[in-house]
This record gives structure tokens, sequence and C-alpha cells, in this order.
């Protein structure tokens, strides 16, 4: 009996007994698809989250904090305590938080391989008024690092010079400028704006900039508000922190730090910062983090689609042990004719394939189907806000291996019944009633 033609009896001999048979495949097919449906979760998740570090710009950007705020009540890794020192100096921020100033951007400055240093500084604009007067108010800014985040509609990043005062407005600011469509947003690059911002005092100075560029919109959230150049953030940072003739030292929570091919100097920057008292780390490295937790949790769920399988497989070994019991003169019959131990074998090995890969197939194409449709009215229903969000990913790769991991389940299910089919003596099988 040829190869072919052991598949033809197996899945003839598979559906002769209906009942028995679907029952059997219904919980390979759940167990199917509960990791279809769990590892396209992971995969989509994982793939939004890949997306939006691609969109959070800069490769080569590294974010630097002091080394004492990275301790366990942020979520990282605590260190041991401390002796106090009374006499060490200890910049903190607004929020009473460890902070960065001139003489740690200056030391960051210095370091190997670093092209721009740009601390994080959060400045409080009063309005910014076009060429026609008017005013309008300006509640809040984004910050000069987003500036390699954003998509531009026209124009282009500002210069990152100290003394070059340039802003990126978002294409909803277009219709303040008489700019009525999109597609004529380059005729705002040129135009020149007035910030307006208050000092410690309450006084209003203001700072003229030139419009660069339009933004639109990331799905990480960027280009949603006018962005300053580096040193327009910094001009009015220097106000925001005036009083009189006095201007106040800055402090920074973080600052973002462009290396020069950071792909072969993260090690070495890392290094070096932590020389310095400093952490550095990469957009990889943070959503790393959830990423690790999305697989750990996939992988938790398709602990429990394995159980099922498991539960499944004990089925396909009942089903077979029936089945040679009731084929026990047919058994003999095929010996009887010349059919080798193996063949016999191969025949019920096959038979128990055939469960799993009806079970396999039922299940994934469920899985994918109610993954594709769920994700579809997730996305375009309660969670549309969220832009480029996916929930549900199908991965060719992923789908064949849960595939091939259910049939080697149901081979090795089908083995017993097989072995005991093919050990069974002709003579004695031709007699069975």
């Amino acid at each position: 009996m040829r190869l072919l033609d052991i598949f033809r009896t197996a899945l003839a001999n598979t559906l002769r007994t209906k009942l028995r048979t679907f029952l059997t495949v219904t919980a390979v097919v759940i167990g199917a698809f509960t990791l279809t449906l769990t590892s396209g979760i992971g995969a989509g998740i994982n793939r939004y989250i890949d997306t939006q570090v691609d969109a959070m710009g800069d490769s080569n950007q590294v974010y630097v904090m002091p080394a004492q705020t990275t301790d366990a009540s942020l979520g990282f890794a605590a260190n041991e305590p401390e002796e106090y020192d009374p006499d060490a100096e200890n910049s903190m921020s607004e929020f009473g938080m460890p902070a960065l100033d001139e003489a740690d951007v200056e030391d960051i400055e210095s370091l190997d391989n670093v092209e721009l240093v740009d601390p994080m500084v959060f400045i409080s604009a009063e309005y910014l008024e076009t060429e026609d007067g008017t005013q309008y108010a300006l509640s809040s800014t984004g910050l000069p690092f987003e500036l390699s985040m954003v998509e531009y509609a026209a124009g282009g990043a500002p210069s990152t010079a100290d003394d070059v005062y340039e802003m990126v407005i978002p294409t909803t600011w277009l219709g303040a400028l008489d700019i009525d469509d999109v597609e004529n947003a380059d005729q705002a690059i040129g135009q020149t704006v007035v910030v307006g911002a208050q000092d410690l005092e309450g006084n209003t100075d203001t700072v003229e900039a030139e419009i660069v560029g339009v933004a639109e919109e990331t799905i990480t959230g960027t280009g949603t508000q006018p962005i300053p150049s580096h040193g327009l953030n910094q001009e009015i940072a220097e106000i925001n922190n005036t009083a009189g003739d006095t201007t106040l030292a800055s402090t920074y929570m973080q600052a973002v730090v462009t290396v020069e091919n950071l792909a072969d100097n993260e090690q070495q920057i890392k290094d070096d910062l932590a020389e310095v008292d400093m952490v550095g780390q990469t957009v990889e490295d943070q959503m790393g983090m959830i990423s690790g937790i999305i697989d750990a949790v996939t992988w938790v769920f398709n602990g429990f689609a394995l159980i099922a399988l498991l539960a499944a497989s004990f089925g396909i070994v009942n089903t077979l042990l029936i089945s040679v019991q009731e084929r026990t003169r047919q058994i003999g019959l095929y010996k009887a004719l010349g059919m080798t131990n193996g063949k016999v074998f191969t025949l019920f090995s096959t038979e128990a394939i055939v469960i799993g890969l009806l079970g396999s197939i039922i299940g994934i194409g469920l899985g994918a189907g109610v993954g594709v449709l769920g994700n579809s009215l997730l996305i375009n229903g309660p969670l549309d806000s969220v832009p480029g969000l996916s929930l549900f990913a199908i991965e060719p790769l992923a789908l064949l291996i849960i595939a091939a991991v259910i049939i080697l389940i149901a081979f090795l299910a089908g083995t017993l019944p097989a072995r005991r089919a093919a050990t069974k003596d002709p003579i004695e099988a031709l007699r069975h009633d």
C-alpha cells in the first residue's frame, strides 16, 4: 500500500465515525484557536510598539538622566542605600527629583561621539502673534527633541544653533495664517511670528521667530503643538526664569543626546555616562520593557492553549484505541494480505495526524478570522482615537509553527494505539468477533 493510499484510507476511517471524530477534533480546534488568537495578539501589539519606536525619530538619540532617578520608585532596579553626604551637590528639578544642571550638560558634551545635547526644558509661553497682529493663546508647546519625530507637510527641521530662533507649527495652525488648505502649507514657510512669555515677576517679554516647517500629527502624538527650535526654547526658558536682572540657573530632568552612529557606540556612551553618575536609555530600551511584558502575558495564555491541546491528545488516544478495538478483524485481514507491521503503524498514526490536521486547519482559520474581525471592530470603534493601533497581526511563520506543533502532538498521541494495532497477531485478529 502506497503512502497516498494509506492517507486516503486513514481519512476514510477517520470520517467513518463522524460524531466521535467531531468531538475529538473539536478539542484540538479549541487549542489551535487559542494559540492562534494569543500569538496574533502578541504579534499585533509588538508590531504597534515597533511602529511607535520607528516613529520616535532619530535612532541615534539617547535619553540621559541622573543615575539617582533610576530607583525603585520609578520602576527601575533599586540601588543599595547610600550614606548621606551633607557636602554633596545635588541639583533638584521643580518636581523634587534629581536633575541635571549646566555642569552636567557640559560633561555630556565632552563625551566621545556626542554630536548634540538638548536639555529637556519645559517652557511657559503666553501667546503667539502672527504677522497681521492677531494673538493666539499658546497654552503649551512641544519640545525640541520631538522635531526628529515629526512628519513635515512643508519645510523641515529648524536649526540647532543656540542663537537661531525658529519654529515648526502644526497643520491645525495654518488657518491662523490665512492658509486654507494643507496643500498650500509651504506658504507658511518664512513667515515671522512673535512669541510672548512671562518672567517670574509676571512681566511679558517677546521673541521673534521664523516658521521653517509645518508638521503633521504622528501616531506618537507629536506634531499637534507648535515646536520651538533649540535656541528659541532656551531663550523662552531664560525669560521664564528671570526676575529683574537675575536669571535663575536652569535644571533639567532629562537631556536628549544625539550620538554619532549609536548602533556601534551605544555601550560605550552608556559606560561613559555611568562614570559621570548618569544613565542613558534609548527608545528601544524603554519600549523593550513593554514588549517583554506583552511577550510574558502571551506565553502565559499560550500555556493554557497547550494544556487544552494536551487534553485533546488524550481524546485522540481514546478515539484510536476504540478504533483499534473495533477494527481488530480488519487489521488481521490487512496483515494476512501482506501488510507489514510498519504499514499498519503508519496507517493508524496517519489517522491521528488527520485529526490533528483537521483540528489545526479549522482552529487556526477560526482564530485568524476572529482576530482580524475583532481587531477591525475595536480599532474602528472604541479605540479609533489611537492612531496606528494594531491589536492583532497574522504572521504566516507563526501559524505554520502552531500547525506543526499540533500535528506533532497528534502524532505522538497516536503512537500508542498505532503500536497496539501493529503488534496484533494476525491469526488471533481474524478470529476476533
